[in-house]
């Protein structure tokens, strides 16, 4: 709770730092902060950024956050193809941001916090009491199984959990791993965003899924 809170508290005090430099608020002299601010952010923040606009708001209440929430990839093609308004885009790989938005949509991104791709489970899942790090490749390709992943053309998350087992293909010297893991990972099991995969486990829907800690 240290940890969360203390993240909280530096993305407010960037939020604060943006709109103070330039963000499209009415800032008059003696005034507090008015207007609203528009954020585009991953869908795996959408919890702490919500923690965020409760206290940002609760901090300056004549200021207005609207938040929409998607895959990375997806949000920076909403501002860049379909003209969408936002004053803030916060992806889950910055390079989103380097690749679609910078020079035309944004002038500079921030590097704030990182995280880390894990295999995700429950207890209910078929051979939760067996997965270890040694064999987790050979349990995502048993008959009824059921795994996936998130789309690599709109999350990021979804493009690093390939790029995951390509290297495990490479790292653990198995010819054809990668094929013989994703053939047994039928395409309904792509899901827009990495959460969606989370209230499948939660549910019992899916056994294992790829997605950000």
């Amino acid at each position: 709770m240290r940890r969360i809170g203390k993240k909280i508290e530096c993305l407010l005090l960037l939020l604060s730092g943006l709109m103070l430099i330039g963000i499209t608020l009415p800032v008059t002299a003696g005034a507090g902060l008015s207007g609203k601010v528009i954020i585009f952010h991953a869908g795996s923040l959408t919890v702490p950024f919500a923690a965020i606009e409760k206290e940002f708001e609760a901090r300056y209440p004549d200021v207005d956050v609207l938040r929409e929430a998607g895959g990375s990839t997806k949000m920076a093609r909403l501002i860049s193809e379909v003209g969408k308004p936002a004053d803030i885009m916060v992806s889950a790989d910055y390079k989103v941001i380097d690749n679609n938005l910078i020079p035309e949509f944004a002038d500079w991104n921030v590097r704030f916090a990182t995280n880390q791709l894990v295999l995700c489970y429950t207890e209910q899942s078929r051979y939760a009491g067996q997965i270890t790090q040694n064999n987790w490749y050979d349990i995502l390709q048993k008959e009824h199984v059921v795994w996936g992943h998130s789309d690599p053309n709109l999350d990021p998350c979804g493009y690093r959990s390939l790029m995951v087992l390509q290297l495990a293909e490479k790292f653990y010297g198995i010819n054809g791993l990668y094929d013989r893991i994703l053939a047994n990972r039928p395409q309904k099991n792509i899901r827009p965003k990495s959460v969606e995969l989370v209230n499948l486990l939660k549910t019992g829907n899916m056994d294992y899924a790829e997605v950000k800690d």
